[in-house]
Order: structure tokens, then C-alpha cells, then sequence
């Protein structure tokens, strides 16, 4: 838990107060950073068919009797006084065969390496962490349907493809990269080489494309690991200030005068708090977490209280009647 008595020493905090925050802003899903950027880009839960016939049998969760929580063993504590709770399988995957916790990317860069004499662009399917291909439909599909141009920014991206991430420096977060998982965007097609882009090593790359005005009409940025905020392996003001950075860049950019910038955080990325979230399906919306909107279009010094969540133009009651898609 952090607690921080003078917001003023942090950048984006000065930003906040000089643009909009949204107040009322919350995660897409329960669950960790891998599940937040499925529900970022798809506002869906990934699949894995046929999990039970697959290396990944083991990651099955086994739930008790109401079919919601995880079944305890038998010697599990009988308190919380006493210890963590044990789980006869505490797995990635919902007996449903949904993925919600952690699983690597099918196509390189990923935590999972190739195949032993297989294709060095992907991960090894053999792995039961590996997840299998993704076909929903994804944000950036609707962009390209409507002929909007679009990429997503991932710091330290080439670093991690050639093999060289290291710890703590950039400690490049594999799960972190939603498109890596679609087959839409696999090695080799032309979508991956238009969309899927190396942000360079401390942002380098994202910042020549900012100053260049060369941005393509939406940009998602990724921060490499040692700046995204994580909290346990790195911290809040580095973070802070390569976003500011950012910022100053774009707020100089040729594009600027039309520009909308979107600052926001997943659930176990620098700031969460304790405001439940509203109810709307078996998913979410979770934990409430800031959003900065930075525009020339944007009120000044403005708090915006308006429930959103990460889906955006999805309220949690058409979460419940419709099929969750996400609109550009």
C-alpha cells in the first residue's frame, strides 16, 4: 500500500491538475495485468479449446461446490491467523477453459522460448503457459475496418526480440503486449509490421515518431518494465517522469493541435484504491484506477466523475444485455 502526502512532487499529478481526471474510471476485469490488457484492446477474455485435452491440463482450476470459488485443501489453514489459504489448484485457466491469470504469448517476443529445432518466431506450444492464438475481434481490427491508421508503442520491444531483456534494466513484461497473442498480427504478416511497433529502449523510438509528427491517427504506448510503476520491481516517480517526458514531447509535436492523450494505469500498475466498483458481469468492471485526459479540447483543471471503464463506450449495464465488443 502506498501513501503519498504531497502529490505535487509527482509529475502527472501537476498534469492532472492542469487538464481532467476522471474520478470514476475502473478496470475492465478482476484480475491481474495480463487479463487488463486483453480487456484494453478486445474488452474480452482469452480462450484456451479444449484446455483439458492439452499441455495446459494442469492450469484448470478446481472450484468447490458453488462453482465460483476455489476449493480449499485439506490443509489449508483454518484462519487467516494461522496462514495463507492452500487451494487444491489455484490454475491460469476456469474449469470453462478461460484464461484470467498469466499466460505467455504464442508468437516471439515471450517468456516461453521456441521449440527446440522449431519456428524461432514463436513460443513453444508444448509449454502449458503458452497460450494458444486468439481470434477475437480487437480494437485494432475496427480501426482497420474504418481505415484508421493505428500501432501499439511497446518500450524495449526490440531489445526483448533480439533476446537481450534483462532485470532490472528493462525488464521487459512479456504478458504485457495484448496484439502478441492475436492471430491477426502473427510473425510475418503484413498487419504485425504495420501495427506492432518497437517503442525503442527508454521510449526512443515512440519519441522520434511523436517529434516527427509521423504518429498514426490512435497510438497505444507500453512503457518498458523498469518504468511502468509495477509495484515490487520499480517505483512510482521514474515512471512518472518518463510519462511527463512523453507528454512535454507531444504537447510540442506538429500534432498536437488535434490530439487527445489518454493516461491511465492497469490494476496492479501504480495506483489503485479501495472504491468498489459498480457491478456489471462475471468480469468486472474492477478496481477504480486514475485516467488523466490531456487535450487542447480538454476542460482545465477539471475532475470529470462520470463512470467509465476500460472498454470505454461500454456502461455496465450494456455489459449485461450485449455481446462486449470494443468501439474505436
Amino acid at each position: 500500500m502506498g501513501h503519498y502526502k504531497n502529490g505535487d512532487k509527482l509529475p502527472l499529478w501537476q498534469i492532472a491538475r492542469q487538464y481532467t481526471l476522471a474520478d470514476n474510471f475502473f478496470m475492465g476485469a478482476f484480475g491481474g495485468s495480463f487479463l487488463n490488457h486483453f480487456w484494453l484492446v478486445c474488452a474480452c477474455t482469452p480462450k484456451y479449446p479444449n484446455a483439458d485435452q492439452s499441455p495446459a491440463k494442469g492450469q484448470i482450476a478446481i472450484l468447490d461446490d458453488d462453482g465460483i470459488s476455489l476449493k480449499l485443501a485439506e490443509a489449508s489453514p483454518k484462519s487467516a491467523l494461522e496462514g495463507a489459504p492452500k487451494y487444491v489448484r489455484d490454475g491460469s485457466l476456469t474449469p470453462d477453459f478461460y484464461a484470467i491469470n498469466t499466460m505467455q504469448p504464442p508468437y516471439q517476443p515471450s517468456a516461453n522460448k521456441p521449440a527446440e529445432g522449431g519456428d524461432p518466431a514463436l513460443a513453444d506450444p508444448a509449454k502449458p503457459t503458452t497460450l494458444p492464438p486468439q481470434n477475437d475481434k480487437t480494437i485494432g481490427d475496427l480501426l482497420s475496418a474504418k481505415g484508421i491508421t493505428w500501432a501499439w508503442y511497446a518500450g524495449a520491444w526490440q531489445t526483448a526480440l533480439e533476446g537481450k531483456n534483462a532485470s532490472p534494466v528493462p525488464f521487459f513484461q512479456y504478458h504485457h503486449q495484448p496484439f502478441n497473442y492475436f492471430s491477426t498480427l502473427a510473425p510475418g504478416s503484413e498487419a504485425r509490421a504495420e501495427h506492432l511497433k518497437d517503442g525503442g529502449f527508454e521510449g526512443t523510438e515512440f519519441i522520434k515518431a511523436i517529434d516527427g509528427g509521423t504518429l498514426p491517427q490512435v497510438s497505444f504506448y507500453k512503457p518498458q518494465g523498469n518504468l511502468n510503476e509495477h509495484p515490487g520491481y520499480t517505483a512510482v516517480l521514474p515512471g512518472d517522469l518518463h510519462i511527463a517526458e512523453l507528454v512535454t514531447h507531444l504537447q510540442k509535436s506538429p500534432q498536437w493541435k488535434h490530439m487527445l492523450i489518454v493516461v491511465t494505469y492497469d490494476e496492479y500498475g501504480g495506483f489503485w484504491d479501495h472504491v468498489a466498483p459498480p457491478k456489471a458481469d462475471r468480469w468486472g468492471p474492477s478496481v477504480r484506477v486514475p485516467a488523466i485526459i490531456i487535450s487542447p479540447y480538454a476542460k482545465r483543471g477539471y475532475v470529470d466523475h462520470t463512470q467509465y471503464d476500460m472498454t470505454l463506450s461500454w456502461t455496465p449495464k450494456m455489459r449485461q444485455v450485449a455481446k462486449v465488443e470494443p468501439c474505436p
